[in-house]
Formats: structure tokens, sequence, C-alpha cells
């Protein structure tokens, strides 16, 4: 069956994948030595179970029950794997990896996701109609006779074991799931990896330590060169002498006032560069947006950090390169961090979270809860950790007009913004708001009439709606007192798809981010090339403010070409893309040094560049560090 999907992937991606005869031929030669490793594993509890198992109790009622208990289960697992891997590989061209980890954890949004785009009932009907054949076949071919009257000893069963044993000790320890990745084609590398295997590899692998798995430099070195790429901005170390990035940012050439406006920041699901007419595409789903590109600051040329929304909170919120693993907001040590929230704290700010689902959903109530932000979401009946002493208010449900698996469709997300934006302006305090939306997801369904592309038929439909409800926020956001006083920064949060045939897809990074609405800045489009973690150190500039931080985003408008890079990244994969040459460090201390070609997304093995290696390996390892030593702590840089 584990071919079946092997192959199966391979014709589905063929155009992606390495076709010639040599690379087909290891690609199943590695997934068959993969497929014989997860075999013994998989049996393990069974064959211990016949192994210790007394002598004469074979046969009874208690030990038919078990075994065809434990068949039952292991044919379901099997079914339910072959089937959920074909789901899987859809949103993600990948194996499982943690993120399937993680939809075992958060079961409701996951499965109503799962009823709402694909026919469940059916579904599992014909899977337990599978699981029912199978057994009842091999009931009637008597599958285990010879089990139920065998007659060995513990030493011949011990001996018929010991090999699997064996086996299972050396995929356990010896053999890792990145050693199926042999190829330079991404493709081919996750089609030779067993399905099964990869779960729990990424069970027990979801974070990676940088210094244990990656290519490292002395961390001196690696603090120095990261302080030196704020030298051109005049920012002044709080601690010189210190293994951190702590410093004061100065906003040079300002009239010394000031701007605190309200600020409204959202962040749009799923929403590639690719699908806007002022990014090249000519689709014309995105008239609103593409009307902002000229009446904001539109960053043409910014790259998201990674391929899921807790990558990019993570950092648009710490401002922080991606570190290998799961996002910091979903690791132990994630509250009382120093994040975008407490320039905002310092400058006298209510700060809020919007989402139009549970948040605790991916661990978001705790992370942003933990940091100071108030929660506004659906409220499903989880409740906030004791620890965290902040607001929490409800989604009611007189408030919603469509909901799906993740949450309110994104015009009601708006209108509950809308409403707290009004309650927070008779305060007289200003407000940051970050808002997380939900529509651009699967299975794309939003309310029915706003835009004429039928809901649930498709992701350009859920961007047109998206795009429409953003217009529709914007059009009654101008009609409030505070709007004149209210800057909109808007950003995806990643791309829809980050897949690709390469370690990195580039492309597949490319986002679009806008500030729209500032009172003493030009409109303009910016084609510097940045990263998502220096859009809001940009927007603190713009604001004229002078801040600690903490952050290492940098001002877009005043870099200069030789300030310029993105930094992205997947859970094991950190890429540093400058000058169209991309550094990318892999675990197993792999660096591999690439020309991109924009025009065809293509990479190119270029002689390695021992610079540019340096300050890419510095980023990562200074970020790895400082999560680790408890450097983004407040507590420590207050000390």
């Amino acid at each position: 069956m584990s071919f079946l999907v092997r192959f199966t992937f391979f014709i589905w991606d063929y155009a992606e994948v390495d076709a010639q005869l040599s690379s087909i031929a290891r690609t199943f030669a590695t997934g068959l030595f993969f497929d014989i490793g997860t075999l013994p594993l998989f049996m393990l509890p069974f064959l211990i179970y016949l192994l210790v198992f007394p002598k004469k109790w074979v046969g009874t009622l208690v030990d038919r029950s078990i075994t065809w208990f434990g068949f039952f289960l292991a044919i379901l697992i099997i079914y339910f794997s072959f089937f959920g891997e074909f789901t899987f590989w859809d949103e993600f061209q990948r194996r499982f990896n943690f993120i399937a980890v993680d939809y075992l954890i958060y079961t409701y949004e996951v499965v109503k996701n799962i009823n709402e785009s694909y026919p469940l009932p059916l579904l599992l009907s014909s899977l337990i109609s599978l699981v029912g054949i199978t057994l009842f076949i091999c009931y009637k071919r008597k599958l285990f006779y010879h089990t139920f009257n065998n007659e060995t000893s513990f030493k011949q069963r011990f001996t018929a074991t010991l090999p699997w044993l064996v086996i299972c000790i050396l995929f356990s320890f010896y053999i890792s799931n990145s050693q199926a990745e042999w190829s330079k084609n991404r493709y081919n590398n996750e089609i030779s990896k067993a399905g099964i295997y990869s779960f729990f590899a990424a069970f027990r692998n979801n974070e990676l330590a940088f210094s244990e798995f990656y290519s490292t430099i002395p961390e001196k070195d690696a603090f120095a060169i990261v302080k030196k790429q704020y030298s051109p901005f005049k920012d002044e170390f709080v601690h010189p002498n210190k293994n951190e990035i702590y410093r004061t940012v100065h906003t040079p050439d300002t009239t010394g006032i000031e701007q605190k406006p309200n600020v409204i920041f959202i962040c749009i699901e799923s929403l590639s560069g690719k699908y806007l007419n002022s990014l090249g595409s000519d689709l014309n789903i995105t008239p609103v947006l593409d009307s902002l590109a000229n009446n904001s600051l539109f960053f043409t040329n910014l790259y998201a950090t990674g391929t899921r929304t807790v990558r990019s909170m993570e950092a648009i919120t710490l401002s922080i390169p991606p570190t290998p693993g799961r996002s910091i907001v979903k690791r132990s040590n994630n509250t009382g961090l120093f994040t975008i929230g407490e320039v905002f704290k310092n400058k006298g700010y209510d700060r809020n979270f919007f989402y139009g689902g549970d948040g605790y959903f991916d661990n978001m109530n705790t992370f942003f809860g933990g940091n100071g932000f108030n929660i506004v979401d659906r409220g499903r009946g989880f409740l906030l950790d004791a620890n965290i002493n902040v607001k929490r208010t409800n989604i009611e449900d007189d408030e919603v007009t469509f909901e799906n698996a993740w949450g309110v469709c994104d015009a009601d997300i708006y209108n509950k913004v809308l409403k707290e934006a009004d309650i927070a302006y008779a305060t007289g305090k200003p407000f940051f708001d970050f808002v997380m939306t939900t529509s651009n997801h699967k299975p794309f369904t939003y309310p029915e009439g706003k835009i004429d592309i039928p809901s649930g038929t498709g992701r350009n439909g859920a961007v047109k709606y998206t795009d429409y409800a953003i217009g529709a926020f914007l059009k009654e956001a101008k009609t409030k007192p505070w709007f004149k006083n209210t800057v909109f920064v808007i950003m995806s949060d990643h791309c829809a798809s980050s897949a690709g045939k390469w370690e990195l897809d580039v492309a597949n990074y490319h986002i679009p981010a806008f500030i729209f609405n500032l009172s003493q800045q030009p409109n303009a489009k910016i084609n510097t090339l940045c990263s998502q973690i220096d859009v809001f150190p940009t927007l603190f500039s713009t604001l004229g403010w002078d801040y600690k931080s903490n952050l290492f985003g940098m001002d877009i408008l005043k870099m200069t070409p030789q300030n310029e890079r993105a930094l992205i990244g997947n859970y094991r994969k950190l890429g540093y893309l400058k000058d169209n040459k991309v550094m990318v460090l892999g675990d197993g201390e792999t660096v591999n040094f690439y020309q991109w070609n924009p025009l065809d997304n293509g990479l190119q093995q270029t002689p390695m560049n021992e610079s540019f290696k340096k300050i890419a390996i510095a980023n990562y390892q200074v970020a790895d560090e400082l999560y680790h030593n408890g450097g983004l702590q407040l507590k420590s840089l207050h000390q």
C-alpha cells in the first residue's frame, strides 16, 4: 500500500520530480528501505505481545480478542494513513510532518475543516467498509489459525522476534527521516519517505537545537556580525559587551514630535503575492488591495519567513528569523517576551489580539495573552491559563453571520474590530489591534452573494472574498471619528502554498504588505528586498519613535542595498536571500549556496561564498541562542 501511495504521488507531481531513470530507481529503493524499517516499528506492540504472552493461554478467548482487536486497529491505521496522506499531500505537497502532529491536538478545527472540505460521511463509511471487508476476508481465510494453535517455546519466539527488534533499534536510533533526503529535488525526497515513519519522526523531532544540528560559528563572532548589521542605523546597544541585541533605536531627522495613531494590523491568511494584479497577476480578484498599492506604502519585494500562520506570528511579533522546528508560538517559554507589543505598551497603547475561531488553536491565546495582549475570540470553552492576566472578550453568537471550521468570516471579525475600536476611542487611549483572518483557508467558504464566485469553489473565490471584506471594512472605518488618526498595516501571514521542487522555493515566500493612512508619509511603492520582521520597525520609524528594541528587524525605508536581505525557511531548512543568491542551512550541518533565477524560480548551485555563509549562519544562530538562553525574555533585558 505504501508503494501505491508513493507511485501515486510520483504520477501526481510528475512534472516536478526528477524523472531520470536513476532518480526514479533511487526514489523507490529509498522508499522501500524506509517501508522495511516502518513495518517492524508498527508491529512492535504485537511482537512483544506474542513474545511474552503465556503459552498456556494461546488460543483462548482472551488471546483471540486481543489479537483481533489489535489487528482491527492496525488495519484501521493503515487505511486511515493511506487516505490521509493524499489529503495532506494535496494541502502541503509533503509526507506527514510536525503539522500532522499538531493536527492531532486541534481535532475540533481539523475534523470540522475536513468535513467541510470533503464528503466526510462517505469517507468514514468507506473506511469502515474497507476495514470490515478486510477483516472478513482474513477471518474466512483463517489468517490467525497457526497463531492460535502454535506450540513454540519462548526461546523459539525470542529467536524469531530478535531480527525485528534489531531493525526497530536501528531505525529508532541510527536512521533518521532526513536520510531519505538524498536529492536536490524536494519532491523526490518527500516521495522517498514513508508516511507513518515520517509522522513519528516529526512527533519526536518538532524542535531542533541550532547548535546541535546546524553549521555554526563561534558565538562571539555570530553576535558581532549581527550587531554590525545595525551600524548604519546608529542604534545604541544597551550592553555593548554582552551577547545580546537589546538596543535603543533612534529615528533621525524628525521634528521630535512622536505620532501616536491607533494601529490596526490585518494579518491575512495565505495570501500569496501572485494573486495581486499589482504584483503581476492577471486574475482580477484583488481590486481593493490593488487600489491600496497606489495609496499606501506598498512593499513589493517582501518575503514571509515561513509556511504557517504561527511562524508569521513569531516573525511579526518577535521580529526574529525563523528558528528550526516548530514556531516559538507553540513552544515552552513563549510568554514574557520582548515583542512589538512591548514597544506599543511603552508608548501608552492598549494591545488586543483578534481571532475568529478559538485562540486555543495553535496556542495563540497563550502566546498573545502571555505577552500582554487582550484576547478577542470565539471562545468555544477553552480557558486562558491561570497565570495569564488579560481581558478576554467573546465574539457572541448574535455577532456571527457566517462561520466555518476555522472561525467567523472576515466580515464578522472586522465588525468586531470596529465595535471594539469605538469602545477604545471613547477612552481616549490609543490601541494596537492584531487581527488574524481565516476566510482564505480551505474549505474556502464565505457568505453567499458578496462576490461573483460561489462559496466553497476554490482559492480564487476565497481570495476575492478576502479582498472584498477588507474593502467593506475600510469603507466603514472611514465613517468613524477615529479613522483619521488610525494607521492600517495589512500583510499576509504566508503564501497559499510554499512547497516546491527546491530545498526552499523562494517565489512561494513572496507576500504583499501595505502601510495605509500614514499622515506624514507620502505613498510609495518600495522595491527594497525585505522580510516580515522589518514591517513594524519600519512603522515605528515613520511615526518618529525612539524606543528600546530587542527586534531583529530594520527600517525598510532606510535600508541601503548592503542591508537588503530576506530570511525564509521551513521547519528544517533555513534560507538567507540577498542579491538573488540563497544560502540554505540544513540540519546535519549542510550548507548549500544557490543563484536564484526570479524568472523561472530556479536554483543553480554556485561556489560557496564564505562571507555570505557566515552572515546567514550568524542571523539564525543568534536567534536560536537568544531563545534558548532566555535572551528574548523581558526580565533578562531589564537586569
